[in-house]
């Protein structure tokens, strides 16, 4: 009776844990509720804005490419230290950077202003202002280290470039090998700098209306945070041993019910 008493006692407390780590479908599934959505009106396209710190690539090109050349950086010549005998030079574009004004020095033009503007907007600018010199000049504008940063219970952080211009919070996730199962879907961390002023923002991507969200779309350098679920925390604070635990604990009454059974 000993026996049956202490199995009576330890059986419930494993139900107990059991039920706690379960999660539910609400917990877990993406874009819940999109069926019962009306189709959106389709919305303007997504541009980034130009920040300080940026690094801009911005190439002119005209018909006569002598005439489209003082609009351009000069490149600069690399030479490999490595090789005495034959020197080798590459040519590399140089980048402009916007400085902390939000300002970039462009050759001929001088000092523009380009931060909070969109690429559509800078395209523009440049395109007026060297048509007085330049009869219909090309125009080529690449954000050179547009980034996004994942952090917390994803199964892949770090920090990754985006070669196009704009990026969703899921690409990013995705990028990162989606969250763990211990990540909180519900309460996503996007934080973003504008001009130097940074803000807080909670995305849900359970329910299906955050593809409206202002923070569907990615800003360069955005940092996307997940946070752990109630089930993490609560196992961190049990400690790492806990997995060994109850294993051990499952054998004691694996071996309770074989004495129980054997002395019946």
């Amino acid at each position: 009776m000993k026996y049956f008493s202490l199995v009576q006692k330890t059986i419930p407390l494993f139900l107990i844990l059991f039920l706690f780590s379960c999660a539910s479908r609400k917990d877990i599934v993406y874009y819940q509720g999109i069926d019962g959505m009306a189709p959106a009106e389709k919305s303007a396209s997504y541009e980034i804005k130009i920040q300080p710190d940026d690094l801009l690539m911005i190439i002119v090109s005209a018909e006569d490419p002598e005439i489209a050349m003082p609009f351009n950086l000069k490149s600069v010549s690399m030479v490999n230290p490595g090789k005495q005998d034959i020197i080798r030079g590459q040519e590399t574009m140089q980048l402009y950077l916007t400085d902390a004004n939000g300002f970039l020095e462009f050759p001929v033009l001088g000092r523009l202003k380009v931060s909070g503007m969109s690429r559509s907007e800078v395209l523009q600018l440049l395109q007026q202002k060297i048509a007085v010199y330049i009869k219909n000049p090309m125009i080529n504008l690449r954000v050179m280290n547009f980034k996004v940063s994942v952090q917390g219970e994803v199964n892949l952080p770090g920090t990754y470039p985006v070669a196009s211009d704009r990026i969703t919070l899921i690409e990013a996730l995705t990028m990162a090998k989606d969250l763990t199962i211990y990540g909180k879907r519900n309460n996503i961390l996007v934080i973003r700098e504008i001009d130097g002023v940074k803000s807080y923002n909670r995305v849900d991507i359970t329910t299906a209306d955050f593809i409206n969200s202002p923070f569907y779309y990615l800003a360069q350098n955005d940092v996307v945070y997940v946070e752990p679920n109630k089930n993490k925390i609560n196992g961190a604070a049990i400690g790492p041993n806990t997995g060994v635990i109850i294993s051990i604990s499952s054998l004691l009454i694996t071996l309770i019910t074989l004495l129980i059974t054997t002395t019946k």
